[in-house]
């Protein structure tokens, strides 16, 4: 019998097994409701304590009478006496019940419960023989009844895609996920009040948009039917929060929510978090500063150290970050220097010597060349936090020219662990400019089938004026990721894109 046969005849088994314990469960539920106790019409319980609490202080609420409530998680069987383990939000506890405390018939009733069950216990706190924190209970409560058992293992690549799929059993069965997302919010939080003290106000803007705008990413197409519209939603914050740039707000930011119709990986899911600045009067070197101090304090904040271990690497997030521009990474890793590139054909001759595939082929210029070598040859090796700036005009339709090399841009991303966690500019808001990138863009997008449009509104806001501006966006997963030790984005989010089973 192949590993595959073996595998679905163990799942047929449990399935069946499931199914028995269901119909038993609901037998139970069923006797419930007829002698009117259906636990399902409970509405309100009032827990006095957390389980945390009253492990953190004991020595004060020793001998004190408390009211938790939670989901039993194990249960040791002693005739008369029983020790179940009740976890609520914080942390688990131990609760003996006794038959002569809370009265012959509540005990028979208690031991039909199940593992699962969602239960409240009152009663006094105590330390047992074995130096064990519990809770001594004087009333028991069905608060609500589980049908399906939880499962008993709950691990390994066969059961990670349930995991995902299910992620309220995940929840429950593996606290280190729930702290996980903990921490996610703690992130959040940071960013908010870091971001909020320096002055910025948070933002909401549209996420359907009427454009397919030229960016590179493939929109996600819906249909309003009121106006019978089509419309798109949104790639990203940028050309919005850019306009409240234009109508006098300083400093502004976004928490948004993104989609892009696009391929899935460890790092990549269609809907994610991004965050994205605006401020008014500084340029990419003011958000160079602003985003190295952030990440630092984040660290710091949530992990204790500017030493944090990421799949099994040390990465010291302490600065001076490392910054070079992109001709220098690729000439420090490459050991080839854009400067010596006279005209385009030189440098696509470069590349053929080199083995770097360029996409535009024939008709690529140095720019596209410079791209193509970074991304063979340095992306991989940036495993320390790196600000790699000055983008090539040709991937950057957004980002201010330098004034000194009009061939590249005031851009820069920054990359930690060989992957790349954000990206800013000087904003371009020189309107004629910006109109001839955004014709460029969205005929190249037309050419690939997409039906891109220019965003003449917003042409139209840097016509009545945008101040020197720098912009930042970055993806709040991987940020998470990075502070959790998270191998996927899936691990990251609470409900990730995923594929109905058949």
């Amino acid at each position: 019998m192949s590993d595959n046969t073996n595998d679905q005849v163990q799942e047929e088994i449990q399935e069946q097994d499931i199914n028995i314990l269901k119909k038993v469960r609901i037998e139970k539920l069923d006797e419930l409701k007829k002698n009117n106790k259906n636990p399902y019409e409970i509405t309100k319980y009032e827990a006095t304590a957390k389980n945390i609490e009253i492990r953190d202080n004991f020595e004060q609420m020793e001998n004190q009478t408390v009211s938790i409530a939670g989901r039993i998680m194990s249960w040791r069987d002693m005739g008369k006496a029983n020790f179940i383990d009740v976890r609520d939000e914080t942390d688990r506890m131990q609760i003996y019940v006794r038959m002569n405390d809370i009265g012959e018939d509540e005990f028979a009733e208690f031991k039909k419960w199940d593992i699962g069950d969602i239960v409240g216990i009152e009663g006094f706190v105590f330390r047992t023989r074995k130096g064990e924190i519990s809770i001594h209970a004087q009333k028991v409560k069905l608060l609500s009844k589980s049908l399906l058992p939880l499962p008993e293992k709950w691990h390994g690549l066969k059961d990670q895609d349930m995991r995902y799929r299910q992620r309220y059993v995940d929840l429950i069965c593996n606290p280190s996920v729930k702290d996980t997302f903990i921490k996610r919010s703690m992130i959040l939080r940071e960013i908010r009040q870091y971001l909020d003290n320096l002055g910025y106000l948070e933002v909401d803007t549209p996420v359907l948009h009427t454009l397919e705008i030229g960016a590179a990413a493939r929109p996600f197409v819906t249909h309003h039917n009121a106006l019978d519209l089509d419309m798109y939603l949104r790639i990203e914050t940028e050309l919005y929060l850019k306009r409240l740039i234009v109508g006098g707000f300083n400093k502004v930011y976004e928490v948004g929510r993104i989609f892009r119709n696009e391929g899935m990986d460890t790092s990549h899911n269609p809907e994610f978090t991004s965050i994205e600045m605006y401020q008014a009067y500084t340029d990419y070197f003011g958000m160079m500063d602003l985003i190295e101090d952030m990440y630092i304090t984040l660290t710091r904040k949530i992990c204790g150290s500017d030493i944090i271990s990421y799949q099994g690497v040390e990465i010291n997030m302490a600065g001076p970050w490392e910054r070079l521009t992109m001709a220098e990474s690729v000439k420090k890793y490459s050991g080839v220097d854009y400067n010596e590139w006279k005209t385009d054909e030189e440098a696509i001759k470069c590349a053929k010597d080199h083995n770097v595939e360029v996409e535009e082929g024939a008709a690529a210029t140095k720019g596209h060349v410079l791209i193509a070598f970074f991304d063979e040859f340095v992306e991989k090796k940036l495993i320390q936090p790196t600000i790699i700036y000055d983008y090539p005009v040709e991937n950057s339709p957004l980002a201010k020219r330098k004034p000194s090399d009009p061939a590249f841009t005031e851009r820069f991303e920054y990359f930690i662990y060989a992957r790349e966690m954000g990206n800013a500019f000087s904003e371009l808001n020189d309107p004629i400019d910006q109109k001839e990138r955004f014709v460029k863009q969205v005929e190249a997008k037309r050419a690939q089938g997409a039906n891109a449009q220019v965003d003449e509104d917003f042409v139209t806001a840097l016509e009545y004026g945008m101040p020197p501006t720098g912009g930042l966006g970055f993806g709040l997963d991987r940020l998470v990721m990075l502070l959790t030790d998270s191998a996927s984005i899936r691990d990251v989010l609470l409900f990730p894109t995923m594929k109905p089973l058949d």
